[in-house]
């Protein structure tokens, strides 16, 4: 069996105050035993608030789809990591490549923010990924390597229980294209060998879930790959039946 399973579910810009709480509410009710999973909703910011108090009695948690660097300030529409930790927030996922690719945001603005929120009590989700270009260039071991030395700049201790690392295919998010499990175990393992390298032992230690259009079909193969810690899901995470399933396939390794 392996260590525990990480299901973070980020509904992007989904879901409205209300369905959000009815999405949960019925969840809690269906899956009444997570086994070895842990479980996470990543809802818009307009309901952090509703799903961390619908969830309060609850072993679910809850996370932010993105948060800035600073604490405080002149940041028309951003949101700090004080903010979160206030009402409850847990989790905040970085470095999404939706950020990196339509937003523009660089490896320095990513690794303030990891910085800032490694400071915190909220737990950062590290997304990185190549795109197909880059595979198809043989570039995928460099993109990956450039962007944890880049994203974890000046950070010199892990706690591998206050941190998650997403590998998400830049080429497969959203596209239905899941990546091979050979493709997903190499990626994970070259992950795994940077952290170690920048980490020793406790980067062996951080968990490293995979992202790229994962479904209820596909879910099983690749939880059993070896290196893979669980899952961060888009769009199978905005449906009970299948967010459900996929819970209960990985709950038991």
């Amino acid at each position: 069996m392996k260590s525990t399973c990480i299901v973070a579910g980020n509904w992007k810009m989904n879901k409205s105050n209300q369905d959000g709480k009815s999405f949960v509410s019925e969840i809690q009710k269906r899956i009444l035993d997570k086994g070895n999973a842990k479980v996470i909703f990543c809802p818009p910011f307009t309901s952090l608030f509703t799903i961390v108090d619908t969830l309060k009695s609850s072993d679910f948690s809850v996370g932010a789809q993105n948060v800035h660097n600073e604490l405080k300030g002149a940041y028309t529409g951003e949101i700090s990591v004080n903010m979160l930790n206030s009402i409850g927030v847990e989790y905040a996922i970085i470095g999404h490549s939706d950020r990196r690719h339509t937003f523009g945001e660089l490896d320095d603005f990513i690794n303030k923010k990891i910085i800032t929120t490694s400071k915190s009590n909220v737990i950062p989700i590290f997304c990185i990924g190549e795109t197909l270009d880059q595979r198809k260039s043989g570039l995928t071991g460099k993109i990956l390597k450039d962007q944890i030395e880049l994203g974890l700049k000046n950070i010199d201790n892990i706690n591998p229980e206050k941190f998650i690392l997403a590998y998400e295919p830049v080429w497969a998010i959203g596209t239905g294209e899941t990546a091979s499990t050979l493709q997903v175990e190499e990626a994970h393992l070259k992950i795994k060998t940077n952290l170690e390298t920048l980490f020793g032992s406790k980067g062996l230690d951080v968990p490293i879930i995979y992202g790229g259009s994962v479904n209820e079909k596909n879910a099983e193969s690749l939880i059993n790959i070896d290196g893979v810690n669980g899952f961060l899901i888009g769009g199978a995470s905005l449906e009970i039946d299948s967010f459900c399933n996929i819970v209960n396939i990985v709950k038991n390794f």
